[in-house]
C-alpha cells in the first residue's frame, strides 16, 4: 500500500512533493499512479533501441520533469543523467541507465 512512509523509504522527497501538491496526499498518490504508467518509459526504451536520440531525448526530458515534480529521486536521478547525455546526443551505453530506471519504476509500482 502506498503511504508517505513507504515513499520516504523508497527515497522520495515527500515533503517537497507535498508542498507542490498543496499538502494533498490523495492527489500526490494519484499523480504517482499516473507517473508509473507514463508512456515515456516505453518511448525512451524504444527510441534508444533504434538509436533515435532525438526521440529518446524528448521522452527522457518529459520523464525528468514528471519525476522531478513528484520528487521521486530514485527515478529522477538516472533519468536526469540519461537526459543530459541525450541532450548532447552522446554515443553512450544507455543500457545501465535504462535498467536502473526500470528497476526503480518497478520498485515504486510495487508500492501501489
Amino acid at each position: 500500500m502506498l503511504t508517505i512512509d513507504a515513499l520516504k523509504q523508497f527515497g522520495a522527497n515527500t515533503d517537497e512533493a507535498l508542498t507542490r501538491c498543496m499538502g494533498n496526499e490523495g492527489f500526490y498518490f494519484k499523480l504517482i499512479g499516473k507517473a508509473v504508467e507514463d508512456k515515456n518509459f516505453a518511448a525512451l526504451e524504444e527510441a534508444i533501441a533504434v538509436h533515435d536520440l532525438e526521440a529518446a531525448f524528448d521522452a527522457a526530458h518529459s520523464l525528468k520533469g514528471a519525476m522531478g515534480n513528484l520528487a521521486l529521486t530514485p527515478i529522477y536521478e538516472p533519468v536526469y543523467e540519461i537526459t543530459e547525455l541525450l541532450r548532447a546526443r552522446s554515443e553512450a551505453d544507455y543500457a545501465p541507465y535504462l535498467k536502473t530506471i526500470a528497476e526503480k519504476r518497478d520498485e515504486l509500482a510495487a508500492l501501489l
